[in-house]
């Protein structure tokens, strides 16, 4: 930029408020470089280099007192401050895949009606499970026959059922990850034959799914980001996967 800005130019840039910058100045975190004559605090390019790094920082969840000495280290390069950010940032996605899979596992035990405890949930569906998620399932699906079946068959699963099914489940998805990765097309046969698995899970499991009812599913795996999460988390463009090869089969089965 080459020239200095006021206290409210930075906050305005930045996105901060005015108090923030002058609470960093005070406890020395952010100090301008510049003064006026007037006293008035005048900022770098330096200082909005700092500044961008004590708020990338703060938004994965470092105190400011941790931040002051990661920045002060003066052992550390710039190049490893980037390199530190990276391997940060990679943590973060990866802990927001672990919760989008959480959210995904809830969201399908929810809409089938799951009948344990509180404490059985968090141990077979994760820590990050939330009851909230299945009043919005119920909200969504509860007056459909699909709902009333499953709730039927489900009443009288046990935790050990709930962990076999989740097996299951992690064991199709597993083969429909290795057939992507092998490039097989999902309309081929070995595709469809998946397809047609993961139609008869359900059915056997939670509630009768015809064809038109499993392309429905299909198309909410990418409609509904929870769900594309899930599988993206087993493999990248699982998803899409998964609903061209359930589109495949039931158009197969259909026209048939």
């Amino acid at each position: 930029m080459g020239e200095e800005l006021s206290v409210g130019q930075v906050a305005a840039v930045a996105k901060v408020t005015v108090r923030t910058l002058h609470h960093y100045d005070e406890i020395g975190l952010l100090s301008p470089g510049g003064r006026t004559p007037a006293g008035y605090r005048r900022y770098r390019d330096t200082d909005l280099d700092r500044l961008q790094q004590i708020l990338f920082y703060r938004e994965l969840g470092f105190s400011l007192e941790e931040i002051a000495a990661i920045l002060d280290d003066g052992t550390v390069s710039p190049t490893e401050h980037l390199r530190r950010q990276r391997d940060l940032l990679h943590a973060r996605i990866s802990h927001l895949q672990d919760l989008a899979a959480a959210v995904e596992h809830a969201m399908e035990a929810s809409r089938m009606g799951i009948q344990l405890t509180p404490e059985e949930k968090f141990e077979v569906f994760g820590a990050d499970y939330q009851e909230s998620w299945e009043t919005e399932a119920e909200q969504r699906y509860g007056d459909s026959a699909a709902w009333q079946q499953s709730r039927r068959r489900t009443a009288r699963y046990t935790k050990a059922d709930w962990e076999r099914i989740k097996a299951d489940g992690e064991a199709l998805n597993a083969r429909c990850a290795a057939a992507l990765a092998a490039g097989t097309d999902p309309a081929s046969a070995a595709g469809m034959a998946l397809a047609e698995e993961h139609r008869r899970q359900i059915t056997d499991t939670y509630y009768d799914c015809g064809y038109a009812m499993h392309r429905g599913l299909g198309e909410m795996y990418l409609a509904d980001e929870r769900f594309t999460a899930g599988y993206e988390r087993v493999a990248p463009g699982l998803a899409r996967w998964l609903r061209d090869a359930i589109v495949a089969n039931a158009d197969a089965h259909q026209a048939g």
